[in-house]
């Protein structure tokens, strides 16, 4: 299995409540899920139970004496750090009494009394808002976080290509399924460049009839054709300076391609109408779901415009090679709509499971549609897998969301029974009962790897728990192999 290193740090959350009995519930589920909490009641003088913002992963705010106190708070933690992730405390389907803006380090809120699986969905939020920052991003505010939630492979790949192409003037091919996110990337590509002060300009060249493309491109004249009563820019126009997104690149006609290519080589285009030459200080983006090399087999589409544009291709995943940024995205596409005022909606862990099963033909923009769909159905109600849409209710969805209720069950705390015989005996000197626990486990969860030669699932399997599970307690622990097996 490789050398391992073992570490059994925990990362720290700073809890300000001054409910004290709440402030302790809220602390012993955190140390139940492997969090250091480090509490406070005096939303004054929080500033003393903290050294170093760096110690700390995120920090849960509760009540103040009053409204304006708690703005008072979240203002002196901004200013304190304005990169640590908060979230608000807040009875359940109870509205925050604090304006939440979508540009503040606010990512969200935890319904009290404390639910397991919410408040670990808002501490994995936290990290992965924490490491964005850490890449270099913290000069800006976190819309690249926000707009390409998820932290599997994939999507840190995506997001390290954007880091790398973002600045220079490379034109960019976005390829990828329908709904996978691909403007999304394009947007972000301008907001990280050196144009983001100019103009982002998306034309969907698929939505626009071929014979009316090349005005809305170019621009055209006075009198140029049959309507035109009056000049008008085009998009190349438009977007002088700035970035035009050209998508659904493969729908463009052949005659319109010729006419793009020589734009992109001789950087000058001519309104419709017009034989003055107007030149192009343009960077272009663009994007399809079609595959172009069959299409260039099949005489479709322009080798050579091809070539011009797939300068530096990013694909992007569908999101069913990426089914564990869904509990993320589900959390994500929640707190747009609380942020945008139009309700909000929670769902069990057996429905995350159910999506999570589902093929999603329509990616990320079909789970967003969705969810906006079950805040509409079920306002600050609580979504299980009956509620699904039919399509999510297989028979092994209602197998494993069953299963997992009664692993769950098993997982609660339960009164110790040891034979006569078998009882342990605690050593003279006493022992350090949390550290040796840790122990055990790492022993058996090494174990477990060594049988199933490094392939996590398996190993998940001997040890009677989820993949996700394992994968939360190798990262907990700084488990490190310097094999990359199969399963991880």
């Amino acid at each position: 299995m490789g050398e391992t290193k073992v570490s059994i740090s925990e990362p720290k959350v700073l809890i300000i409540e001054a409910d004290q009995d709440r402030g302790r519930e809220l602390e012993s589920v955190l140390r139940f899920i492997n969090y250091e909490p480090v509490s406070t009641a005096d939303c004054g003088r929080w500033k003393d139970t903290v050294i170093d913002s760096q110690d700390f992963l995120a920090v849960l705010v509760g009540g103040c004496k009053n409204d304006k106190a708690l703005e008072k708070l979240l203002k002196e933690v901004h200013e304190f750090d304005e990169h640590l992730p908060i979230f608000l405390l807040t009875e359940k389907n109870r509205e925050p009494t604090v304006a939440i803006e979508p540009s503040s380090c606010i990512l969200g809120r935890v319904e009290m009394p404390a639910h397991y699986t919410q408040l670990t969905s808002a501490l994995h939020q936290a990290e992965v808002y924490r490491e964005t920052q850490a890449d270099g991003s913290n000069q800006r505010p976190v819309d690249l976080f926000r707009s390409l939630v998820g932290t599997s492979r994939a999507v840190q790949g995506v997001r390290k290509m954007i880091q790398q192409v973002a600045n220079s003037d490379a034109n960019v091919l976005i390829l990828g399924e329908s709904g996978t996110g691909k403007e999304v990337v394009a947007r972000n590509l301008h907001y990280y460049s050196s144009r983001r002060e100019s103009a982002f300009v998306p034309v969907n060249c698929g939505a626009i009839p071929g014979d009316l493309l090349e005005s809305e491109l170019f621009g055209h004249e006075k009198g140029a054709f049959t309507g035109a009563i009056s000049a008008r820019q085009g998009r190349f126009e438009l977007a002088e300076g700035g970035t035009l997104f050209l998508d659904e690149i493969g729908d463009m006609s052949l005659n319109m391609q010729v006419k793009l290519l020589r734009v992109l080589q001789e950087r000058s285009f001519e309104r419709v109408g017009s034989n003055k030459s107007i030149q192009a200080d343009v960077r272009i983006i663009a994007a399809t779901h079609r595959n172009l090399e069959e299409a260039i087999v099949e005489g479709n589409f322009r080798e050579d415009l091809f070539y011009r544009l797939n300068v530096f291709p990013i694909e992007m995943p569908p999101l069913r090679e990426r089914v564990e940024d869904i509990p993320l995205l589900v959390n994500e596409l929640i707190r747009r709509i609380e942020h945008e005022k139009r309700g909000s909606v929670r769902l069990t862990q057996g429905a995350i499971l159910a999506l999570c099963q589902y093929n999603w033909p329509g990616n990320v923009r079909e789970l967003a549609n969705l969810i906006e769909r079950l805040a509409i159905l079920f306002p600050f109600g609580v979504v299980d897998v009956s509620d699904l849409p039919e399509k999510f209710q297989t028979d092994a969805v209602r197998a494993e969301a069953s299963n997992f209720s009664d692993e769950m069950l098993r997982a609660q705390p339960q009164p110790v029974q040891y034979s006569l015989d078998s009882e342990p005996r605690l050593p003279r000197g006493g022992l350090d009962l949390k550290e040796h626990l840790s122990s055990l486990e790492i022993g058996f969860i090494k174990q477990a790897l060594d049988d199933a030669n490094g392939v996590v699932a398996q190993a998940a399997k001997r040890l009677g728990m989820r993949r996700t599970t394992l994968v939360e307690k190798l990262r907990k622990y700084g488990l490190h192999r310097s094999d990359s097996a199969p399963g991880v």
